[in-house]
């Protein structure tokens, strides 16, 4: 802001969008009645107090006063912008400017390079362009909501020097899991506030089938229905999916039938075990999935389904036969290990009348005295 003295006009620099309203206002805090002008940049007044000067139907009058003359300048243009001045009438005339900042408003982007349908594994490459942006615009990239980050861009002036030319190229390796998949770039610039301009790709990648088969039961019992479910995905969408059993065709059509991409086998027995094989093609290559079959008899079925008892039975016999073979083993050998051991009471000694004498009758009865012999086990 310029002339902070009394009588000297006050103005501020001002930022607009191409297209859109400039407003220019000069202020004075004191003034005894002297008139205010304002000038654009090639110097030619637009207005003098509340009096029009330039005859250009998009500069209107905001508001005049002794203390303050404000214009709008409406759908501006980048040639719009300069150094406008604000000039108070007094002796000698005292000057304000005000630079008028236009900003140059990206076109929308576009997307180019993308020749699809494309194969899978193919290296993909996006170029996002804009023009027209002041300054030059930012540009992002998206692939589905993930942003892609580090993309490289250029920004080129045009032949004025006034606007920016924008692009940026994005290298994909695409997959089957990009079928379908939006890749978009953005715009971001300081014209378009909280609203970025967006191009969008959708990308369209061509793949072999995949394959699955889903059942509809886990146990196939003598007597069941059995359905089995083709799911093939593929772009091209694939053709009819074929069933076959073995490798060769459905052997009882009575009772293997297909409806759409399900096969129905109704009243199963043994001579339906076997494997199943899904086939799906279209014009990338073809593909298949499996099922092995295995039809239970109903009762060994339901054996396997109650309290397993013959396990829990067996292992109560295993528990008491570890239990015996311990007790006999333990039996033999305390019976090798039975022994003797010699007391030292002779015989007669429990009849003698002291202890003197039985200790003498002892020593004298020793050598005839008979072993008193205690077993123990």
């Amino acid at each position: 802001m310029l002339g902070s003295q009394a009588q000297s006009p006050l103005t501020q620099n001002v930022t607009a969008v191409e297209g859109g309203t400039a407003t220019l206002t000069c202020k004075v805090d004191q003034n005894d009645n002297t008139s205010l002008q304002w000038s654009n940049p090639a110097q030619q007044t637009l207005y003098f107090d509340d009096k029009k000067a330039l005859r250009d139907n998009r500069i209107e009058l905001v508001r005049s006063s002794w203390h303050e003359l404000s214009i709008n300048i409406s759908d501006v243009t980048l040639s719009d912008e300069g150094q406008y001045t604000c000039s108070l009438f007094t002796m000698p005339v005292k000057t304000a400017k005000a630079f008028l900042i236009v900003l140059g408003v990206p076109q929308t982007p576009v997307i180019s390079g993308f020749k699809g349908p494309v194969n899978e594994g193919v290296l993909v490459e996006l170029t996002c362009t804009t023009i027209g942006s002041k300054p030059a615009a930012n540009i992002r990239w998206f692939k589905g909501d993930k942003e892609i980050r580090d993309v490289p861009s250029t920004k080129e002036p045009d032949s004025k020097g006034k606007t920016f030319t924008v692009s940026s190229t994005l290298g994909l390796q695409v997959d089957r899991n990009d079928d379908g998949v939006t890749v978009s770039c953005t715009v971001d610039h300081e014209s378009l506030r909280s609203s970025p301009q967006v191009a969008k790709q959708v990308l369209d990648i061509q793949y072999v089938p995949s394959v699955k088969i889903d059942f509809s039961r886990n146990f196939a019992r003598e007597g069941d229905e059995l359905r089995l479910e083709c799911r093939a995905t593929g772009n091209p969408t694939p053709e009819a999916v074929k069933w076959k059993k073995d490798g060769a065709e459905l052997p009882d059509p009575d009772r293997m039938v297909v409806e759409g991409n399900i096969l129905i086998i109704s009243a199963l027995n043994k001579t339906d075990n076997g494997t199943y094989y899904c086939e799906a093609a279209n014009t990338m290559g073809h593909n298949s999935a499996e099922y092995i079959l295995f039809v239970y008899d109903p009762s060994a079925l339901a054996g396997q389904s109650g309290p397993d008892h013959a396990v829990i039975g067996g292992v109560v016999a295993v528990v008491v036969f570890i239990t015996l073979c311990l007790i006999i083993v333990l039996g033999r050998y305390l019976a090798r290990h039975k022994g003797t051991y010699l007391t030292n009471e002779a015989k007669g000694a429990e009849d003698a009348p002291d202890a003197d004498t039985a200790i003498i009758n002892a020593e004298g009865s020793q050598a005839n005295a008979e072993d008193k012999k205690e077993y123990f086990i």
